[in-house]
């Protein structure tokens, strides 16, 4: 059984870098909080979808899509 915990310790002229690791819990999901970026592409913006009850990503909603020129 391997440790999900570690350290590693590295130098690098005088330069000593140490790093360490462990495994945490995971928090809680978000209620009420489902996203589907299934879909998505570059500068795409999230958005709710009330027909589905989901939070989307995807090629609908993008910084192009939004103004004439999408420039922010």
């Amino acid at each position: 059984m391997s440790s999900p915990n570690s350290v590693t310790v590295s130098q690098v002229s005088d330069v000593t870098t140490v790093e360490i690791t462990t495994a945490g819990p995971q928090g809680p999901a978000a209620a009420g909080f489902t996203f589907n970026g299934d879909n998505k592409v570059n500068d795409s913006i999230v958005y709710y979808d009330s027909s589905s009850d989901t939070f989307k990503a995807d090629t609908t909603t993008t910084k192009l899509t939004l103004v004439n020129g999408g420039n922010f």
